[in-house]
């Protein structure tokens, strides 16, 4: 057992030093009740009884103890990992609202489909250091890189249309991707773009991030989501729906820059074979390395420091005897 805090003890006296320190209270202060509570009548100079004190030195020391985590190590897990760093971007502007992706006979939104196929491959993506950035307006880091991919496949699943804007800033996903993965090895850097539309916001342009990416040594690998042919009808005239072209000679130049690759996505099918071909890649040279979890047990200082306080609560004086009869 271990704590993860352990200076936080350092606060123990401190209800002494209080009581020690401030001023006592000017004659005659009185406390205003918003309604009648009777009062135990008790001596001014007899002070509190010894058990209340006891009870509220002794919550007071539990939770002081709560706060500094009390932890116990669990038994070392040895994992297996490839050596191969992966951040996922996904484009959650307002396009991938359109339902035109095909996925298991069903005519689904765009970003439906992500979810779908892309939480399946971060959840088996054992071995891998995995991250997550949400991009639209702004982007954003949802899950720095680690080794627990079920939580990177659950925050991909909550994941909501238009949580980072309504636009698309694929240049600042790319920037926000290369600032996390440079301190990796540069042989283990890989980021999947997925996206939908054109750059529409953002203060770098995609190929000047693909640069900075090259630089890096980040490959990039670009997914066109879409089956670009949403159309609406207008006036009789068959027009192609807003938000539904697709930059592809912007994607496929930052993925060639970076020595990455473009896949078109029209539906789940194609969509699911791009992530297979990401998933073809080889595996850098891994290693094995033992991960301890840690088990926290601050929720049983602090439940038992509650319930102490709760029996310091004058119940006679808000509850007297009688206090149900009707007068």
């Amino acid at each position: 057992m271990s704590f993860a805090w352990p200076w936080l003890f350092l606060l123990l006296p401190l209800p002494w030093l209080l009581c020690r320190l401030l001023p006592p209270a000017a004659r005659g202060a009185a406390l205003r009740l918003p309604q009648h509570v009777v009062l135990a009548r008790t001596s001014a100079a007899s002070g509190p009884p010894r058990w209340r004190r006891a009870v509220a030195v002794l919550a007071w020391a539990l939770l002081v103890c709560a706060a500094a985590r009390p932890q116990q190590l669990a038994p070392p897990q040895a994992i297996r990992h490839t050596g191969r760093a992966l951040m996922l971007a996904v484009d959650c502007s307002g396009s991938m609202a359109i339902e035109d992706m095909q996925l298991g006979g069903q005519t689904v939104s765009r970003f439906a489909a992500i979810k779908a196929i892309a939480g399946r491959f971060v959840a088996e993506r054992a071995g891998d250091d995995v991250g997550l950035i949400l991009f639209g307006t702004h982007a954003y880091l949802l899950t720095p890189m680690t080794f627990d991919v079920e939580t990177v496949a659950k925050q991909l699943d909550g994941a909501a249309i238009g949580l980072p804007g309504r636009e698309t800033a694929i240049g600042d996903a790319i920037v926000l991707a290369v600032k996390h993965l440079s301190a990796l090895p540069a042989k283990a850097r890989v980021l999947v773009l997925l996206t939908d539309g054109v750059n529409t916001a953002g203060s770098v342009e995609p190929l000047a991030a693909a640069k900075l990416a090259e630089a890096a040594h980040v490959r990039i690998y670009t997914i066109g989501v879409g089956s670009g042919t949403q159309t609406i009808d207008m006036f009789g005239l068959r027009m192609q729906a807003p938000g539904s072209e697709l930059d592809i000679p912007t994607l496929t130049a930052i993925a060639r820059d970076t020595g990455g690759r473009f896949f078109r996505a029209a539906d789940g099918d194609q969509l699911a074979a791009a992530y297979r071909a990401i998933d073809e890649l080889e595996p850098l040279a891994g290693g094995d390395s033992t991960l301890r979890p840690r088990r926290e047990w601050y929720p049983w200082p602090l439940g038992a420091a509650l319930l102490l306080a709760c029996t310091l609560l004058p119940w006679r004086a808000v509850w007297p005897r009688g206090a149900g009869a009707v007068a």
